[in-house]
């Protein structure tokens, strides 16, 4: 499974942005898409993701601003009221029904303040 991010920028504190993630060579169906991203000296964290098309988890610190949907093989996360401490490298995430996990290279999204 090959999974494309795209979306990432340089935007200033306050504004928008929303990244979309596509998932291609999957035979048996994705079960769970979403992001997780990576801070500069931080661990990687889990952002948001969603299961079939309506369960889905958010971390605390971005519950209520960001909002991650999918369509079939997409995944998107919209990212509004952003700061800097979102400033990361976001990846897309995918897990097949079997339990195998993939993930994208990254985008790069850089909040000014």
């Amino acid at each position: 499974v090959q999974l494309q991010a795209s979306g990432g920028g340089l935007v200033q504190a306050g504004e928008s942005l929303r990244l979309s993630c596509a998932a291609s060579g999957s035979r048996s169906g994705l079960n769970r898409m979403g992001w997780y991203r990576q801070a500069p000296g931080k661990q990687r964290e889990l952002v948001a993701v969603i299961a079939g098309t309506d369960m889905t988890t958010y971390a605390a610190s971005v519950k209520g601003r960001f909002t991650v949907s999918r369509d079939k093989n997409m995944v998107y996360l919209q990212m509004n009221s952003l700061n800097s401490e979102d400033t990361a490298v976001y990846y897309c995430t995918a897990r097949s029904y079997y339990g195998l996990d993939y993930w994208g290279k990254g985008t790069q999204v850089t909040v000014s303040s």
